[in-house]
């Protein structure tokens, strides 16, 4: 490990190795490491980089092989066995994003055990009730302190150990030996991670992921994925979440050089893409927001040629700015496969942007929707569904097949869905339906076979005309009123006496618009719904501080703070 850019020989894994990949019985997601060290003959060439800034406020990027993180998991995995924990223990991993969260996924599936992980931006006191839901058998964090201090009111509860982040980084494993049969080998069905929901909607859910389920449907991105020798990879995801771990897993069977990030504000992301010099980014859609918001990255992203989304499904306002960064190779483009460049061809100004509406349960992205900087308009579309998704349908409530064109459930029958929520199978059963499993989302199809994503299924509006869905809505805002608006959340609050839900907007305006009255923006917003054949808002509130737009713990907007924010505007205010 050293501190050092990517460049010169390259850690990619040749073709051979990555259709063999495909092909292995035996490979998931509890043993991936493995597989790539054994196959790849650049085990020993930094592809991961993680990053830090010198005295001066230099960014430095300090790479790390595959045979690095096999040394780093089995130290970590040495301390993790002194602590007693064994195979099929759930232990909880609050560390901060990064590389660390993964290093801690690498030790305790190796040892078969589950890592509950944990992002760190969570409540303390939601954290509390959700491992105690999970029964984690112990703790590490960087702030142990923190999470301790949430048992005393019941020291029954308490795990066997909550341990600081630092002292399993500084252990000296000395002579201290690990299990028989070290790395676990794990049977298929065999979990090897917990990750919690957003918690956009209630209390976080544990999803499971397990060791054939997490890796199926990857397979075709060992040789799909854009693994070129200049290709570089900045994972912006929540390493923690299922999203983070997908992309890690992938990059490390393809040797693919990424960057690892732990903070996902502009003003951290820009300096490392100006140094790193990504051809593809991946991302939620908050820290994609940022770039696309205010003055562009001309200078980090001039490389970038694809942006992968994954999560909430983005918006087009902020599409259509990125796609006009970097330079792409010209030919046909589809998700997740990005053509060579034709001899002799000059690259394509512009990039391309893959939308793929996933999940943790989903085990990744089951639709893929391509922008680039000529695509036309298609509000809310993300495609049609990927190879690995079975069947997926648009259902009514009892779970027969809507025709085209009819908003309903969607759902989804694929190897890659989770095997349900830990030790809570009433929860799984209520997302089963006819064989489905339901996203969560309000979606239709169209006569093409293409699927349009509307809304969840909690923020729904329910008003007097029928059922009004915000994303669309929010679509309006942000592509036809981007000279008010920046950013923007709608939601639907009880009306007055008679009249259902009405939907409000909470908007971030543009730095020109900074000053303008929330009845104007609302005024402008109405216009342009009238025109789009949508439901108008009833009132605009405008965003002056972060809590203003409140985010759970992966970024996405917590749409029920705002409903509970708002709850009463319309039903106290009897003179409007």
């Amino acid at each position: 490990m050293s501190d050092s850019t990517p460049g010169g020989r390259t850690p990619l894994a040749p073709l051979a190795v990555r259709q063999q990949l495909m092909t292995e019985p035996d490979l998931g997601a509890g043993n991936f490491l493995d597989h790539a060290i054994a196959l790849n003959p650049g085990r020993a060439v930094p592809y991961l980089y993680s990053h830090h800034r010198d005295h001066r406020g230099a960014v430095l990027l300090r790479g790390h092989s595959l045979l690095d993180l096999a040394e780093l998991r089995d130290r970590y995995a040495k301390w993790y066995r002194a602590h007693g924990v064994r195979p099929g223990e759930p232990v909880a991993v609050v560390v901060r994003e990064g590389l660390e969260p993964l290093l801690h996924f690498l030790a305790l599936t190796a040892l078969g055990a589950i890592p509950a992980m944990v992002n760190d931006a969570m409540r303390t006191d939601t954290m509390a009730r959700y491992l105690d839901h999970v029964g984690v058998v112990g703790i590490v964090a960087d702030d142990p302190v923190r999470l301790a201090a949430g048992y005393r009111a019941d020291p029954a509860l308490r795990p066997r150990f909550i341990a600081s982040a630092a002292e399993v980084q500084a252990y000296d494993a000395g002579p201290d030996a690990l299990p028989e049969g070290y790395p676990y080998r794990h049977a298929p069905e065999d979990l090897v991670a917990l990750i919690h929901s957003s918690g956009t909607t209630g209390t976080p859910k544990a999803t499971m992921l397990a060791h054939r389920q997490f890796w199926d449907g990857k397979q075709p991105r060992m040789v799909r994925f854009p693994a070129e020798p200049y290709d570089r990879l900045m994972s912006l995801m929540p390493h923690t979440h299922a999203g983070g771990l997908s992309y890690f897993l992938t990059a490390t069977l393809l040797g693919l050089p990424t960057v690892v990030m732990g903070d996902w504000r502009r003003a951290v992301v820009e300096p490392v893409m100006e140094v790193f010099q990504p051809t593809m980014v991946a991302s939620f859609p908050r820290t994609l927001v940022e770039l696309a918001t205010g003055e562009l990255p001309v200078t980090g992203a001039a490389k970038v040629h694809s942006w992968f989304n994954t999560g909430d499904s983005a918006h087009y306002g902020h599409i259509r700015r990125l796609v006009r960064l970097g330079e792409r190779p010209a030919g046909l483009i589809r998700p997740w496969l990005l053509p060579k460049q034709a001899a002799g061809q000059p690259a394509l100004l512009g990039s391309q942007f893959i939308d793929g509406l996933g999940s943790s349960e989903m085990g990744m992205a089951l639709f893929g929707q391509v922008t680039t900087p000529e695509s036309e308009r298609n509000d809310r579309c993300v495609g049609k569904p990927l190879e690995v998704v079975t069947k997926a349908a648009v259902l009514d409530v009892n779970g027969v097949e809507l025709p085209d064109g009819t908003v309903g459930l969607l759902g989804v029958k694929s190897p890659s869905r989770t095997p349900g929520y830990w030790q809570d199978p009433e929860l799984t059963s209520s997302f089963e339906l006819a064989g489905y499993w339901l996203t969560g989302d309000m979606a239709r199809r169209d006569a093409q076979g293409s699927f349009y994503h509307l809304d969840r299924t909690a923020d729904v509006i329910d008003t007097v005309a029928g059922p009004a869905y915000s994303l669309p809505i929010e679509e309006v805002l942000l592509a036809d009123c981007a000279e008010l608006v920046q950013d923007c959340s709608v939601v639907g609050i009880p009306g007055p006496a008679g009249e259902g839900q009405c939907p409000i907007a909470v908007v971030r305006l543009q730095a020109a618009a900074r000053g303008r009255a929330a009845e104007d923006v609302r005024a402008a917003a109405n216009k342009a719904l009238a025109a789009a054949g949508l439901a108008q808002l009833a009132a605009v509130s405008i965003a002056v501080e972060p809590e203003d737009l409140p985010l759970g713990p992966t970024g996405k907007v917590l749409k029920r703070e705002l409903r509970a924010r708002f709850a009463t505007l319309f039903t106290d205010s009897p003179d409007r």
